[in-house]
């Protein structure tokens, strides 16, 4: 019986897995919605307000400063403590809550070393003083880092204890917070760098999920300061061994995936232009707007219920991963496939529509419409590799991340040929051929695993109805052509999107008579308990 189930007497393993697959999806879509359906509200306003050197300094430089420091000090061991055999629960002993905080406080001071290293290198590369604006930025942004990592073991231990809801209102606070610090200080402070704004906002972000996590943990969950940091003289070396190699070994993983996930951005940085910064961090933002919202918490809990299954002894377990995995993969595909159908046809009118004519008629909405390519390749290899990385052996870890090494050459050296050639677009297209080799790296390991069981097939992940979205791309793209006139938008664009509409909803009819058990299984979610 997995971790959850066990604490819900009544359930069957596969309810009680099915309950916490649904409630972790249910709090983390929700805390992705709020975390940055906030700042997407807030970014169609602040790019009306600023330059676009501006703009690449807040949506690419910084952020990918922060995103650095952050993933390598906390990553691997967020995903290592997943995966621990630490009985935890809300009624978890002392000694239990122990042997789990230890571990997660060594990403502290990992966290500091990368964070000085971090603004180091940003102060050479740069070739910066202490008294450049751009310089005392770097370091507030460095300072709000070291906040965050006050807060991780927290984090890690509200995690293992289910406490979904605190992260969801911390998050949401947290978010709230560097909004409104940026729009006061834009709107008041007119003089002050754009550069210290942005980093201030940052540290408020740092300060609000430093205050949120301990006062929770101190004030209403009746700990103590020496509970929540549980080292003591003598004992100081006493901590799981496994557990810390294995955090190690994911953090090693890191590395690799930073260089994957946000190596476009230092590419980018590296060689092109504030204007190709500011276009491929305003589609960035937009296009990833469903990954975050809708992908990342469906990874995440997703990853979180194959690696309670693996780790239990059922003997239908093969059998109950083979059915979750092919639901999770026929969800993502689903979703991936109504944006690749409708997306390419309808970026231009949502960046005319949110940001302005000025980066509707530039390289943006071209930009956009190759991310509603990669959005589909992005799914499945979240999905993929969650399952991967859940149910893997530590020699199978130890494998990935050897061809992770080599997809990140592979992708390094495809974003610098490709941006060179066809700038922010370039960036996308890496994306996408690097995603592709993921996945087929994931796929390989995914038919091995089910070789023995005939509990999983690729081919029942592909949603009935498929190829009606195809048409209804196809049918869009024809009308964007013939019916959508820039020069006289908003009339031609609601004949536009009446036919969108319209292929939409035949689409989703469709799908629904074809798929309607599934589609049923996903509203039921709803209806499990907490």
């Amino acid at each position: 019986m997995s971790k959850a189930s066990s604490t819900v007497p009544s359930e069957t393993p596969k309810d009680g897995d099915r309950a916490n697959l649904s409630r972790t999806f249910k709090y983390l879509l929700g805390t992705q919605f709020l975390s940055r359906g906030i700042p997407f509200i807030f970014n169609s306003w602040i790019v009306r307000h600023l330059t676009q050197e501006d703009y690449a300094v807040y949506a690419v430089q910084f952020h990918l400063f922060v995103t650095c420091v952050l993933f390598l000090s906390r990553e691997g061991f967020r995903r290592a403590c997943m995966r621990a055999d630490i009985k935890l629960c809300e009624g978890a002993s002392a000694k239990d809550n122990a042997a789990l905080l230890k571990v997660a406080w060594m990403s502290f001071p990992l966290g500091v070393v990368i964070t000085i290293a971090g603004c180091v290198f940003v102060f050479w590369w740069q070739g910066l003083q202490h008294s450049d604006p751009y310089a005392q930025a770097i370091l507030i942004n460095g300072f709000a880092c070291i906040l965050e990592l006050l807060a991780e073991p927290l984090y890690i231990l509200s995690q293992t204890l289910f406490l979904l809801k605190l992260r969801l209102v911390v998050e949401t606070l947290a978010t709230f917070s560097r909004c409104v610090t940026m729009y006061i200080l834009i709107l008041n402070l007119t003089n002050m760098e754009k550069g210290i704004v942005f980093a201030l906002s940052q540290a408020a972000y740092g300060a609000c999920i430093f205050l949120g996590y301990w006062s929770y943990f101190l004030l209403f969950r009746a700990y103590r300061s020496s509970d929540l940091i549980p080292f003591r003289l003598g004992h100081m070396m006493n901590f799981d061994k496994q557990l810390s190699n294995m955090c190690m070994l994911f953090t090693l993983q890191s590395f690799r995936k930073l260089i994957l996930q946000e190596g476009e951005k230092i590419v980018l940085v590296w060689l092109d232009t504030p204007y190709n910064q500011a276009v491929y961090g305003l589609v960035d933002k937009l296009g990833s707007l469903v990954v975050r919202l809708v992908f990342l918490p469906f990874e995440e809990s997703s990853y979180s219920t194959f690696a309670r299954s693996a780790s239990g002894q059922s003997p239908n377990k093969s059998k109950n991963l083979g059915r979750r995995l092919t639901e999770a993969l026929k969800l993502v595909l689903l979703i991936g496939l109504v944006f690749l159908a409708f997306g390419p046809s309808y970026s231009y009118c949502l960046i005319r529509l949110l940001y302005g004519q000025k980066w509707s008629d530039g390289e943006a909405s071209t930009a956009l419409r190759y991310y509603c390519l990669y959005i589909i390749v992005l799914a499945m290899n979240g999905t993929s590799e969650a399952f991967l990385h859940a149910v893997a052996t530590e020699n199978q870890l130890k494998r990935s991340n050897n061809s992770l090494l080599v997809f990140s050459l592979i992708y390094v050296a495809l974003n610098v040929l490709l941006i060179r050639s066809v700038g922010a677009i370039g960036l996308i297209l890496a994306n996408s051929l690097n995603m592709i080799l993921r996945i087929i790296y994931s796929a390989i390991f995914i038919k091995h695993f089910f070789q023995e069981s005939s509990s999983f097939s690729f081919c029942s992940c592909l949603p009935s109805g498929w190829t009606i979205l195809l048409l209804s791309g196809v049918a869009t793209l024809i009308s964007e052509k013939v019916f959508l006139d820039r020069e006289n938008f908003w009339s031609s664009f609601f004949i536009h999107f009446c036919i969108g509409f319209a292929f939409f909803c035949t689409s989703a009819f469709v799908i629904y008579r074809r798929e309607r058990p599934f589609i049923n299984k996903i509203i039921r979610f709803r209806d499990h308990s907490d």
